[in-house]
């Protein structure tokens, strides 16, 4: 009884330091995931998710320590778990750039609102916010970003990756933040600004006319009816960028795997 025992021991102690590296790349992963990682989510459902998910991969992932690299594999891990989580978190930011955009040239910034994720952010950004997230589960890109993840660990093995060819990538993901923002606030700019213009000249015909008790209103509706009408666009921009994620994560996993 006692060998069994003994047995079983080791068989399991052999899966713990799997378990905890696989663990680590999971967690990082889920709370960089747009609504599963939400902050209004519990926490010990975000925990809980990626210790089941760990459970699952442990017994499949073929699995090499050294114990003489034991924090390079660490530090190894958690690159590798932000890289993949900015991957799609930086899309999500995209849009709440757009929404700020187009608050600011609306002139609504000071209508803001608590975000957890990222803190203060105006009420269009929120809304933005909104419709990607449910563009994001209709399109159902979750359980193909959660594949691409698993997959993560038979295509790159635990503690067994190069970081130096994705930093410049990893970098890169900020350019695409911000021409991201403009492309989906570039309808309701565009079309402001052209009211800007003419308002211009509206005030050089008639200089006595209080160009700014005109132009604030005119804005806002103006800018609202352009958001309504540019929905088709955001739906195309983010249906582009939500089929690129996946190819861009195993992107960033063959680049670490090379």
């Amino acid at each position: 009884m006692n060998e069994i025992m003994l047995n079983d021991m080791q068989t399991f102690s052999k899966y713990i330091p799997a378990f905890l590296f696989i663990l680590l790349r999971m967690t990082i992963f889920i709370n960089l995931f747009p609504i599963i990682g939400a902050r209004q989510l519990p926490v010990q459902f975000r925990i809980g998710l990626a210790v089941f998910i760990a459970l699952l991969l442990t017994p499949v992932v073929k699995f090499e320590i050294a114990e003489n690299n034991i924090p390079m594999m660490v530090v190894r891990e958690i690159f590798i778990g932000l890289a993949l989580g900015l991957t799609v978190r930086f899309v999500f930011l995209g849009v709440n750039m757009a929404g700020t955009f187009i608050s600011y040239i609306m002139g609504m910034s000071i209508a803001t609102a608590f975000n957890p994720e990222i803190g203060q952010s105006t009420q269009i950004s929120e809304a933005y916010g909104i419709m990607a997230m449910l563009f994001f589960l209709v399109m159902d890109i979750h359980h193909d970003l959660i594949f691409v993840i698993v997959k993560s660990f038979e295509l790159l093995p635990a503690g067994q990756l190069n970081i130096k060819p994705m930093i410049l990538q990893v970098l890169s993901l900020c350019n695409t933040l911000f021409v991201l923002g403009l492309k989906i606030a570039a309808p309701v700019m565009v079309g402001i600004l052209v009211t800007y213009l003419l308002s211009g000249f509206l005030y050089k015909v008639a200089p006595q006319m209080n160009i700014f008790f005109v132009i604030m209103p005119l804005n806002i509706f103006l800018g609202f009816l352009l958001i309504i009408l540019s929905i088709p666009v955001f739906e195309y921009v983010l249906n582009l960028e939500f089929s690129d994620m996946r190819k861009e994560m195993m992107r960033l996993i063959m680049m670490a795997k090379g």
